[in-house]
């Protein structure tokens, strides 16, 4: 198999790419950036930017003779202007879309993210036939959602698609997860939000990259699985302030202490979005609704139509991903 992985140079984008080269397919990381590292594992590297003007006709280029694209990459983000969202998220899948079907790339298998049905209530063992919600807290879900939408409605039998929604991914080489915990944590600046109990599902790095292989073999083997999206975990929700402890106890830092609860941190939230807002700035507010809300509330999913549809089943539980991934060797 021939691939193109958008966002190569990202942590699911990167981990895909080193799964199809080691499995001996043909290769290529695409980012806006240069990638050293997957140059000198010798993996083919290409720089673009998916939101330029002239991206689809230059991505057709680059996807020439391609079998799947994957496409991993993403504005992810907490805060900004609107239209880094749509340009990063819609924009740049319909470029990728376009340049799909110029090249004749039979198979394209999207990243999304379970925040395209994320409201501002627990979420408990819901499946896909959650429905897309009416308003979204965040720029970043909603423009997902949108993304994801044009994925599904792109699946016909020229070009085959699927969309795959990983929670909290984390293991080796993440970049955004776990690492924000740490500097958060190292700065004085993490602070438990509810009372601590709520069930998340995290997704272990490997199983993930797993998932998107097995999507894209599905595509060929298993054609009632075209068309769709999947929740993609490790299947065993845990509390998820219970694990950040594990994290910062393998890392051999302290335990959470502040704790304020939840009506309080979306009243903190609501006031810092307004300030942010109102003076226009550019940094990140300290807290957001979305975030106060992704803190507090459980969020867990049904994973049986990826098992019965994909044929993916987790290698391990989510305690044990985290011991493989943190402890001391």
């Amino acid at each position: 198999m021939k691939a193109v992985v958008t966002g190569g140079g990202g942590f699911v984008g990167g981990a895909i790419c080193r799964r199809l080269q080691a499995l001996g397919h043909d290769v290529i990381a695409l980012g806006r950036r240069p990638q050293p590292a997957l140059a000198a594992a010798g993996i083919r590297t290409v720089s673009h930017d998916l939101t330029a003007a002239d991206a689809a006709s230059t991505l057709a280029v680059i996807f020439a003779g391609a079998d799947c694209v994957f496409h991993t990459a993403a504005h992810v983000k907490m805060w900004g202007p609107r239209e880094a969202f749509v340009r990063g998220n819609i924009g740049a899948t319909e470029n990728v879309i376009a340049a799909c079907r110029a090249a004749s790339v039979s198979k394209l298998v999207f990243t999304s993210s379970p925040s395209v049905v994320a409201t501002d209530h627990d979420l408990r063992g819901i499946d896909e036939s959650q429905p897309y919600p009416a308003h979204y807290r965040a720029f970043y879900p909603e423009t997902k959602a949108a993304a994801e939408r044009a994925v599904l409605a792109a699946h016909g039998s020229a070009l085959q698609t699927i969309s795959l929604r990983p929670h909290l991914i984390f293991g080796p080489g993440d970049t955004n997860l776990v690492p924000t915990i740490l500097k958060r944590a190292r700065a004085g600046r993490l602070v438990q939000v509810g009372d601590g109990k709520n069930l998340v599902d995290l997704t272990f790095i490997v199983d993930c990259v797993s998932a998107h292989l097995l999507a894209a073999a599905a595509l060929d083997d298993r054609p009632a699985a075209g068309g769709r999206a999947f929740f993609i975990s490790q299947g065993n929700p845990v509390p998820l302030w219970e694990w950040i402890g594990r994290v910062l106890a393998l890392h051999d830092l302290p335990p959470v202490r502040r704790r304020i609860s939840t009506n309080t941190a979306l009243m903190l939230a609501t006031v810092a979005e307004t300030v942010w807002k109102t003076l226009r700035l550019a940094s990140d507010p300290p807290l957001t609704r979305f975030l106060a809300e992704e803190m507090a509330t459980d969020h867990h999913f049904d994973i049986g139509a990826a098992r019965r549809d994909l044929g993916y089943s987790p290698s391990c539980t989510v305690w044990e991903a985290t011991e493989r991934s943190f402890s001391p060797r």
